[in-house]
């Protein structure tokens, strides 16, 4: 059973109003029962040294839930040509750890999680955990429809790039020799510029198709410009 009263109503002091002021400018949501947002905050590490105080642990398992399918949602109607293996591939991307811990970076969540300073604790675990438990919270204070209008309009507006995740997700030059095969074409990726500045190589590579030349593509390795030249030449081909 919860231990609820170690968070007992109290008028709102500093720290809470800042906590309030915190939500609604990084998630868009204004908290009514600050409680939870509290315990949301709260690690173990802190929570185990008092019998007084709830840790963020069921808040983040029930956050981590709530993301999975908010972020489908997202994905499938922003994407209604993609298929389940593509939708699929961007979701993990989106709701990995990685991708947590930036986003509650770039929220300076650190800030306000309540842990246990001087232990060997990694933040960056903290942070992506703290941030799942902080969905949780949304759900239950404001049900499904607040972390809906959470994410889809504040923190992938504000707190992630999409489009730069997206294309990192996306192998084009596999998915150029997939079509190729496909249709019984020959792919070849010829150097047509390489050079070593101040220390850098860089390298510039055209893709030929049957022995015709297509897109270009720059980098300063050769898998970089490899993949540069495919995405051009798919977008060439018009193959989405």
């Amino acid at each position: 059973m919860l231990r609820w009263f170690a968070f007992r109503s109290t008028p709102k002091g500093k720290k809470d109003l800042a906590l309030i002021r915190f939500i609604i400018r990084k998630f868009g949501y204004r908290p009514k029962n600050l409680l939870l947002f509290k315990i949301a905050l709260t690690h173990k590490s802190i929570a185990n040294t008092s019998a007084k105080l709830v840790s963020n642990e069921r808040l983040e398992f029930l956050g981590d839930t709530i993301l999975d399918a908010t972020i489908a949602d997202y994905l499938y109607h922003k994407f209604p040509d993609k298929n389940e293996g593509h939708l699929t591939k961007v979701k993990s991307k989106m709701v990995s750890r990685k991708t947590l811990t930036k986003i509650a970076q770039s929220m300076q969540l650190s800030e306000h999680i309540v842990y246990q300073k001087g232990r060997s604790i990694r933040l960056a675990t903290l942070e992506g955990n703290a941030f799942e438990a902080l969905i949780g919270a949304i759900y239950l204070d404001g049900g499904y429809e607040a972390v809906k209008k959470s994410v889809f309009h504040t923190i992938l507006r504000l707190h992630l790039d999409l489009p730069t995740l997206l294309e990192k997700e996306i192998d084009f030059k596999s998915k150029l020799f997939i079509w190729a095969q496909k249709n019984r074409l020959n792919i070849e990726f010829k150097t047509i510029r390489e050079e070593l500045l101040d220390g850098v190589w860089h390298y510039e590579l055209e893709v030929y198709i049957n022995s015709n030349p297509y897109g270009k593509g720059k980098g300063n390795s050769k898998k970089i410009a490899e993949q540069a030249a495919s995405k051009e030449t798919l977008d060439l081909m018009g193959i989405t």
